[in-house]
């Protein structure tokens, strides 16, 4: 076979590779820090190269947190970026959107081109504490919903991203530690919602609603459009318990999940079934009743990242302390399987979030470093910093762990400190 012949097959096979999989880039952040006490790593591989036993060897493009996005950031806001946290794109995969948990900044980034393009710094709330956990955009690209976490507050940057016009509205805040709630319950009450500090405003489908997950239990559906956003659900932590996580919509529900994390309730793993449909401020509390798809507040649990399989087939919820995936189908809610992800390549994989391949036949998973960052260590502490292949089976009913990509960040000791939090993939 001639050498030309053998190139040509050679790019065919990988032309056919890269189809099958569907274009696509999976974007990984180290939030531990990559120059003194800021920055942070974003690790961007390409799909094509995590297919197969090949994936451990993926080069990845890595980009310095410390360089660009942090000029900007203390050009903008006078302070640095620190802890990279949770990463979301917008309905085209045009901009990147990029939370820093510690410092409250939301970073917008040029998905082509990786150069950060706008720069806020959320506001000084509860105590004077400023945090920013998740900066979810909202499905009609107008809007993301920023969560706050330690200044109790809500917030919302507009957004225009064919302009790259980007507007941190401060009329739009809701403030969840004081007020009342439209049935005139104090936002935050002990008993009812004893710590309203949010852990993520989920957009739904239609961008008319968001959901907002409480550190201490409860819930808030808001109208993210008005200014200031607007209570239209109020739920206390007898209905959605503490530790609340994320979502994900499948079937025409809203998926909640809460776990462990505080003292009270270190091991728990609770997944809900909201409506999206049926909100109003004339509703009493409780209104529209979730249903309760899963709980067990008994075992050593952590429920966290949760994903739909392709087509809503089925719900991945993740329980990074047990290292194993809960699996539901969500138009029954019924209970569908459990993937042990152990023993598997790593003994303490520790996953924490996860995000879907285009062709539906891979999920990637950010897996923890032995000296976390962020949440409960009992339940984050993991032995293998990286991003888990999963190869999906059965429809999404089943998965196994095809190949770990490591990461790594040893500092002048030699201590690892690689801590792989956000992950998400571009589509392109």
């Amino acid at each position: 076979m001639s050498q030309n012949l053998s190139i040509l097959l050679l790019l065919l096979a990988s032309a056919a590779a890269a189809q099958t999989q569907g274009n696509h880039e999976v974007w990984a952040i180290d939030q531990s820090n990559s120059s003194g006490a800021f920055g942070g790593r974003l690790y961007i591989y390409q799909g094509a190269d995590l297919a197969g036993k090949s994936a451990p060897n993926a080069v990845p493009e890595v980009v310095d947190l410390a360089g660009a996005t942090t000029a900007l950031c203390a050009a903008n806001t006078g302070a640095n970026p620190v802890r990279p946290h949770m990463i979301f794109f917008n309905s085209t995969y045009s901009h990147a959107v990029l939370s820093f948990v510690a410092s409250g900044h939301v970073v917008i980034y040029n998905a082509q081109t990786r150069a950060p393009v706008a720069c806020f710094r959320m506001s000084a709330g509860a105590g004077g504490a400023r945090q920013a956990h998740a900066a979810a955009p909202a499905p009609d690209d107008t809007y993301i919903l920023v969560a706050n976490q330690n200044g109790k507050l809500l917030e919302r940057i507009d957004t225009n991203y064919g302009t790259n016009t980007f507007v941190h509205n401060a009329a739009a805040t809701l403030d969840l530690a004081n007020g009342t709630t439209p049935n005139g319950i104090a936002r935050q009450l002990a008993g009812v919602r004893p710590d309203n500090a949010p852990i993520i405003g989920i957009p739904d489908p239609s961008s008319a609603l968001g959901f907002v997950t409480l550190r201490g239990g409860g819930l808030f559906v808001v109208n993210p459009r008005t200014s200031p956003m607007a209570i239209v659900g109020e739920y206390d932590l007898t209905t959605v318990h503490p530790n609340g996580f994320g979502g994900a919509a499948a079937a025409g529900s809203m998926f909640i999940n809460s776990g462990g994390g505080a003292p009270a309730n270190l091991d728990e793993f609770d997944v809900y079934r909201f409506p999206l449909a049926g909100y109003s401020a004339a509703n009493a509390p409780n209104v529209p009743a979730p249903a309760v798809v899963f709980s067990d507040d008994v075992n050593e649990r952590d429920s966290h990242g949760l994903i739909a399989t392709k087509h809503d087939g089925y719900l991945w919820v993740i329980d990074r302390h047990a290292n194993l995936i809960e699996v539901f189908d969500p138009v029954s809610g019924g209970h569908a399987n459990t993937i042990h992800l152990t023993p598997g390549p790593s003994s303490d994989p520790s996953p924490d979030l996860l995000d879907i391949s285009p062709a539906g036949n891979r999920v990637y998973a950010a897996l923890r470093g032995p000296n976390p960052l962020s949440g409960d260590p009992h339940a984050s502490t993991g032995s293998s910093p990286g991003v888990a292949v999963i190869r999906v089976e059965q429809s999404g009913r089943h998965g196994v762990i095809e190949a770990i990509v490591p990461i790594s960040n040893l500092d002048a000791q030699g201590v690892e400190r690689a801590d792989i939090h956000g992950v998400r993939v571009r589509r392109y």
